[in-house]
């Protein structure tokens, strides 16, 4: 019950106040290395795919990090100089609204349930080459506003928009609307923490993944008492 309570006041947190920015704020501090040093594993390990514009992040429990990892991997790659967008795709919790400061009331449910284009909603942030695309207010059926065709729409208008796309989903073991945008993004990243996240739920996760033929990219292991995260492209958590 304790470690449960603690990983809802942990999500509550990152809810309300954002992720931290690490990489924009601190871009010196070792952790915004370790940021760079991901987004440098992720592209090196989806070369060898014949398109890679739209990655999927997501976890297997709650407060495993997701969020961190993908808000500061899509600000690194807007450092490098390309054009980012990062989507909030987690309709029933979203955060990029606190994240990175910008409105609220208009985002991805709006351009979903109404006859609206992505270009309407999109938003910029103070970090050059960054746009965001906030979840926008609370639907009542999140997964099926997520599997639909207007979403895929929205997917083939924002890959030839940007050079990248960071898709923020909840975890893959609570609800299944990661489920349902899988098949549409070039790639899926999920993140772990250690000594936090049950081995048999990620076990579970990546056989969830992969029935979707969706390239797994990798594997981010997140130390949350060292504050550390490291990345690693198929290997032990993959084999079956």
């Amino acid at each position: 019950m304790r470690l449960f309570n603690k990983q809802r006041q942990d999500n509550n947190l990152t809810q309300n106040s954002g992720a931290q920015l690490v990489t924009y704020h601190e871009p010196k501090n070792p952790v915004s290395e370790q940021f760079r040093t991901l987004r440098t594993n992720i592209e090196f390990v989806s070369a060898t795919l014949p398109q890679f514009k739209t990655v999927l992040i997501t976890s297997a429990e709650i407060s495993d990090g997701k969020t961190t990892v993908a808000s500061n991997l899509a600000v690194t790659w807007a450092q490098s100089g390309q054009s980012v967008l990062y989507v909030d795709a987690d309709l029933r919790r979203s955060t990029a609204q606190a994240t990175f400061k910008v409105l609220p009331n208009r985002g991805l449910t709006t351009v979903l349930s109404a006859a609206k284009m992505p270009i309407d909603a999109v938003q910029k942030t103070q970090i050059t080459g960054l746009d965001v695309l906030t979840a926008g207010p609370v639907p009542p059926n999140p997964a099926e506003l997520l599997g639909s065709e207007k979403m895929t729409t929205i997917i083939t208008w924002i890959n030839a928009h940007y050079d990248k796309v960071v898709i923020d989903v909840p975890p893959v073991l609570a609800v299944t609307d990661a489920q349902m945008l899988m098949k549409q993004v070039d790639g899926v990243v999920l993140v772990v923490a250690l000594g936090k996240t049950k081995k048999a739920n990620i076990k579970r996760t990546v056989e969830i993944m992969k029935l979707s033929q969706t390239p797994i990219i990798g594997v981010v292991h997140r130390d949350k008492k060292k504050q550390r995260y490291a990345s690693y492209g198929y290997g032990e958590t993959f084999k079956k």
